[in-house]
C-alpha cells in the first residue's frame, strides 16, 4: 500500500509517496519528470553498497539509464569542498537545466545534493529518494537545502524545493537500531510540537516500530510527512509557523557542533536530547507543568534513546560554551535567539523573550548529571 502526501505549493507542486518497494518502482515515478531517459544520481557509499543496484534496475525498467556519484557517508560530507566535488561531476556529466538529479540517501546527501541542484545552471529539478528515517520524514520535505561551515550548521544553503519524494519504507529494514532510534527523533518532534494525539500514538506504537512494523512505519512517515507539508504550505520560507520544526534544534545544533559533527552524537540524537531540554527550560519558565517534561524524557528512555547529555561521551563545553554555540544558530533574529518552546505536549511555539540566566540554569543541571 503506497501512501501520498501532496505538496501544494503554487508553480512547485510536488507529491511524497510512501510505502514499502518504491525502489523497483522509481522508473515510473521518475519518467513522467524526464525529458531524456538519463538520470544523474548521488549517493553516499554506504547507502550505494545496499541499494544503489536496486534503484539502477527500477529505473532501467522504464529504460532510464543513470549514471551515479558515492560520496564518503556521514555528516563531514555536508561541506564546501563536497559541494564542489558534486557540482563539478554534474557539470562533467553534461546535466542540463532540463535534466533530473536524484539525491539517493539520508538528510546528509539530500541537503548537499538538493543545495547542488539549486545553484547548477541556477537551478535544475531534484528528487529526492531519502533511505533514513530522519530524511523520510524530514528533510527530504520542504525544500531546505544546505551545508555546514566551521560557524554552523546549515548556515549555507537554499530553499530549493524536489520535484517528487520518493520514501521506501522497506529500505529502513538496512538501518542500524541506533541510526533508526535517531530518526525517530524527528518523529517524537512531531507530535511535541503541535499533535498530542500523534504522541499517545507513538507511546503505543513506539516499540513497535523499533521492532520492524512495516504497517506503522508506513503511518508513522504519513503522518510527520503530512504534518510538515501542512506547515511548509503555510510558510516555506520559514517566516512564522515552519519555525515551530525546530523545536529541540537550537540546543540539538549547538550539542552538535560542540561534538564536532562526529558520531558522538547523531543529528536525530541531538534534535531528542533538545526536545527534552526545551521542555526543561518551559516547564523553569513556568510555561508548562513539570509532568510534560518527565512523560517525555519517559518515552525516549523507554525507546532506548539519548535523553540527556549524560549520554553524550567524551567533553562537553561548560553552559556559558553551549550558549554561545546557540548564538550562532540561524533562529538568532536581530541579535535575539529565538526558542521554540511549549505549553505542554503538542503545544509548541516561538519566542524571543527568554531569560539568559533560566537557559544557564537549564544547561548547568543537564551537565551537572553528567
Amino acid at each position: 500500500m503506497v501512501e501520498r502526501v501532496e505538496v501544494n505549493l503554487p508553480g512547485r507542486e510536488y507529491t511524497v509517496e510512501i510505502g514499502p518497494g518504491l525502489l523497483a518502482q522509481a522508473g515510473a515515478f521518475v519518467a513522467p519528470l524526464l525529458r531524456r531517459p538519463r538520470v544523474a544520481v548521488i549517493t553516499d557509499e554506504n547507502v550505494a553498497a545496499l541499494h544503489l543496484d536496486t534503484l539502477r534496475a527500477g529505473l532501467a525498467a522504464q529504460g532510464i539509464t543513470m549514471e551515479s556519484l558515492s560520496l564518503p557517508a556521514g555528516e563531514a560530507t555536508k561541506c564546501w569542498a563536497q559541494l564542489t566535488v558534486c557540482v563539478e561531476w554534474l557539470l562533467d556529466r553534461e546535466v542540463e537545466r532540463g535534466d533530473v538529479v536524484i539525491a539517493f540517501g539520508g538528510g546528509v546527501i539530500g541537503d548537499l545534493v538538493g543545495f547542488a541542484a539549486s545553484v547548477l545552471r541556477r537551478g535544475v529539478r531534484f528528487v529526492q529518494i531519502p533511505t533514513s528515517l530522519l530524511a523520510q520524514v524530514d528533510s527530504s520535505v520542504g525544500g531546505k537545502t544546505g551545508i555546514n561551515t566551521r560557524h554552523g550548521k546549515n548556515l549555507v544553503g537554499a530553499f530549493h524545493q524536489p520535484s517528487l519524494v520518493l520514501a521506501d519504507t522497506a529500505v529502513l529494514g538496512t538501518l542500524t537500531p541506533r541510526d533508526f532510534l535517531a530518526g525517530y527523533g524527528e518523529v517524537v518532534k512531531y507530535g511535541l510540537l503541535g499533535d498530542p494525539a500523534f504522541f499517545d500514538w507513538l507511546e503505543a506504537q513506539g516499540p513497535a516500530l523499533a521492532d520492524g512494523d512495516g504497517a506503522g512505519r508506513v503511518e508513522a512517515v504519513r503522518r510527520s510527512v503530512q504534518m510538515k507539508a501542512d506547515i511548509v504550505m503555510r510558510d516555506e520560507t520559514e517566516q512564522g509557523d515552519r519555525a515551530l520544526l525546530n523545536l529541540g534544534h537550537t540546543f540539538g545544533h549547538a550539542l552538535e557542533a560542540a561534538t564536532g559533527y562526529s558520531d558522538r552524537l547523531l543529528h536525530g540524537e541531538g534534535v531528542a536530547i533538545g526536545c527534552a531540554l526545551a521542555f526543561e527550560l518551559s516547564a523553569r519558565m513556568g510555561l508548562c507543568a513539570q509532568e510534560a517534561p518527565s512523560r517525555v524524557r519517559a518515552h525516549l528512555r523507554a525507546m532506548g534513546m539519548k535523553v540527556d547529555m549524560a549520554d553524550i561521551e567524551g567533553d562537553l563545553p561548560d553552559a556559558e560554551g553551549l550558549l554561545a554555540l546557540m548564538g550562532q544558530d540561524k533562529k538568532v533574529v536581530a541579535g535575539r535567539l529565538n526558542f521554540i518552546l511549549t505549553r505542554g505536549i503538542g503545544d509548541a511555539f516561538v519566542t524571543d523573550d527568554v531569560a539568559r540566566s533560566d537557559v544557564i540554569a537549564v544547561l548547568s543541571d543537564a551537565l551537572a548529571l553528567r
